[in-house]
């Protein structure tokens, strides 16, 4: 499994701080950016990891920005991608067992510990297939066409 995660300035220090635990649990990552905390555009890095998760490139995505708003509605543009903030533990549990999240997004302003449970309890849950969830995550795709 492969992990594309990608920030604007304002997620630059907790995506850091995330690619460090990455590298202490041995979690295979793509970075795309941004490289630093100077001034960038959101949409920018939530295109191109919402765009490697749905090409296949990358299995899941995770991104950063002050709030998590915008980098959520840039990654749910893209064919394919079931992006959501997580502020919680129990919510990107529910997530990806409800809705089989795709990409989680965090926002800067979380303790990097808050990040490291968040992002395993996602890594940790399996997507409830075979029923109601699974028909209701197939029907968004019908419905949108993404």
């Amino acid at each position: 499994m492969v992990i594309s995660i990608g920030s604007d300035h304002r997620g630059y220090k907790l995506k850091q701080g995330i690619l460090k635990y990455f590298d202490r649990k041995n979690i295979k990552y793509k970075d795309v950016g941004a490289n630093s905390n100077e001034s960038s555009d959101y949409p920018d890095y939530g295109y191109m990891v919402a765009k490697s998760v749905s090409t296949g490139d990358t299995d899941l995505g995770i991104l950063i920005c002050s709030n998590g708003v915008g980098m959520s509605i840039v990654a749910n543009k893209v064919k394919g991608i079931r992006a959501a903030f997580c502020s919680t533990p129990e919510l990107s549990r529910t997530v990806k067992a409800h809705n089989n999240v795709n990409i989680i997004v965090l926002g800067e302003q979380m303790s990097p510990e808050t990040a490291f449970e968040i992002i395993d309890a996602w890594l940790n849950t399996e997507f409830e297939t075979g029923g109601r969830h699974e028909r209701r995550v197939k029907k968004i795709h019908q419905l949108t066409g993404l």
